[in-house]
């Protein structure tokens, strides 16, 4: 995981805290983390990687494997038994049984040991060693029973012996590194000498057959090992995306708490500061107001009336940031409740001219309304729609220059819904400044240099707004050619005008036309 990753601060909290009963997940993670880590360990071991989880799944193997040794020490023996002194046979096969309960021994001990006692590389030694031991009584039998039959050939039930004990080390070895060479040399060495010592072609052909199989049986050992060991890695990289991946649920859940809570914490601020705020602000502006209009008096000081007018056009200003910060907070928590009804699109776009006119005669700049006719209503939320061209055109005129224009259009769209579009020939926006500008609180460097400078807040909350509506909301600028934003609403917030119905009992109707609307509930959806 990246440096980044590492000094983030909720996963630090999720290293630090302390799980809660139960959860398994987080148990799951830790022993993961433990578990991966000693393996890591144990590659920079004397013998390799992985010891710890070679040498376990060996023992388990002697466990399975090592109770057919003492079959095996037993049918040998019985074998022995006609060409062999009794005694000999007989303390033979207790040595050898001895050995083969010692390995068992061994292993059940090994397994019983804490993981972290497992680590001691001794216990590879200790296991060569018993190997060795138990492929030594071998050879001290195979030395013992005559190799040629009575005719002089070499005995069949010999070479089916040796390569029975052949087999059982590299079975029972396989996971050892040396571990087969160990086990089956001493016997193979023991038939081999016997046989260099009778010089016969057939002698030496067998005796160099038995050494290529030491050979051989190393090679099948590596092999083994080496499949072992790359499946263990493969289980750690496993593990590791395992442990990565609950750490990340884990660090994503943290987050989430923690979003949520200052989420929960904003929302009380705010609902506690609203009051706060607009009780002082609404008595500065309204004394303000009633000191401007000299209502219990005149003002002799021209530079005093200046100065309430100052006060009140920044407390309004600032009331109007409080109001849109709160309307921006409840949009993002999903608190803001759509109040529903039939209302004419081109209706609000003409109150919200109204509304602005004046200030645009002010500023000389001209507005152009484009609404097509007979447009029916659509399901939506009036005073919502109202401050989503409200908010469009004051952004429009901030930035025309006098003696611009700025063109309020209303009209069908395509697929059968309508859209609200408000063009000016302003200085435009940058189109690496676009995602900027649609953020919170992000303003653009035009609206940074100009006089006018706003809150940020004016085209999220329209976004916003637009958004929980169904709609789509675009906006298009270049540099020097002004800016064009269009807010679309969909065909199924656009009421269907439909014959009405004649009343039973009546000969005639109450009127020719009925809007139907299509009733649904919205839901806020967060910003991003």
């Amino acid at each position: 995981m990246s440096q980044q990753a590492t000094n983030n601060p909720d996963k630090t909290i999720v290293q630090r805290k302390v799980a809660h009963e139960g959860d398994k997940s987080r148990q799951a993670v830790r022993e993961l983390r433990a578990g991966l880590g000693q393996r890591t360990d144990e590659r920079n071991a004397v013998s390799g990687g992985f010891v710890t989880d070679v040498l376990t799944t060996h023992s388990k193997l002697q466990k399975i494997i090592g109770l057919f040794i003492p079959v095996l020490f037993c049918a040998a023996a019985y074998i022995a038994y006609m060409n062999v002194n009794h005694i000999i046979v007989t303390t033979w096969l207790a040595i050898g049984i001895t050995l083969s309960v010692l390995n068992y021994m061994l292993s059940r001990k090994y397994l019983a040991m804490e993981p972290e006692q497992r680590a001691n590389s001794d216990w590879q030694v200790y296991f060569l060693g018993t190997h060795f031991l138990i492929g030594i009584t071998w050879a001290f039998m195979f030395a013992l029973i005559p190799i040629y039959n009575q005719i002089g050939g070499i005995s069949l039930v010999v070479i089916c012996g040796l390569l029975t004990v052949i087999t059982f080390a590299l079975l029972c070895t396989r996971l050892l590194k040396f571990g087969p060479v160990i086990a089956a040399t001493p016997s193979v060495l023991a038939v081999s000498l016997t046989l260099l010592a009778r010089v016969q072609v057939t002698s030496i052909i067998m005796m160099v057959f038995l050494l290529l199989c030491i050979v051989l049986i190393d090679r099948l050992g590596a092999l083994m090992r080496g499949g072992h060991i790359s499946y263990l890695k493969s289980r750690a990289e496993r593990d590791q995306l395992v442990m990565e991946l609950e750490a990340s649920r884990s660090i994503s859940e943290e987050a989430r708490r923690r979003a949520e809570e200052a989420n929960l914490a904003k929302s009380r601020f705010l609902a506690t500061m609203s009051h706060e705020l607009r009780t002082p602000l609404n008595a500065i502006l309204g004394f303000s107001e009633v000191m401007t209009n000299e209502v219990m008096g005149p003002i002799n000081n021209a530079h005093y009336k200046e100065y309430l007018g100052d006060i009140h056009r920044s407390g309004a200003h600032l009331l109007k940031l409080i109001n849109e910060i709160l309307d921006l907070s409840r949009v993002e928590a999903g608190r803001y409740e759509l109040n529903e009804e039939a209302t004419n699109l081109a209706y609000a776009a003409e109150e919200s001219q109204q509304m602005i006119k004046l200030k645009a005669s002010e500023k000389n700049v001209n507005l152009v309304m484009q609404i097509q006719p007979d447009l029916p209503q659509i399901w939506a939320d009036a005073r919502a729609i109202r401050q989503v061209i409200l908010n469009l055109l004051s952004n429009a005129l901030k930035f025309t220059p006098p003696g611009g224009t700025i063109w309020l259009k209303v009209g069908w769209t395509a697929g059968g819904g309508q859209y609200v579009s408000i063009r000016d020939t302003g200085p435009g926006i940058p189109a690496e400044e676009i995602p900027i500008v649609l953020s919170s609180f992000g303003q653009g460097s035009i609206a940074i240099k100009s006089a006018e400078q706003g809150t940020g807040l004016g085209l999220p909350i329209v976004q916003a707004l637009v958004h929980m509506h169904d709609g789509s909301f675009d906006l298009k600028s270049k540099l020097r050619e002004g800016t064009e934003v269009i807010a679309t609403f969909p065909k199924t917030r656009v009421m269907e005008v439909m014959p009405a119905m004649p009343v039973s009992g009546h000969n005639e109707t109450r009127g020719n036309r009925k809007f139907i609307p299509t009733r649904r509930k919205v839901q806020s959806p967060s910003m991003a």
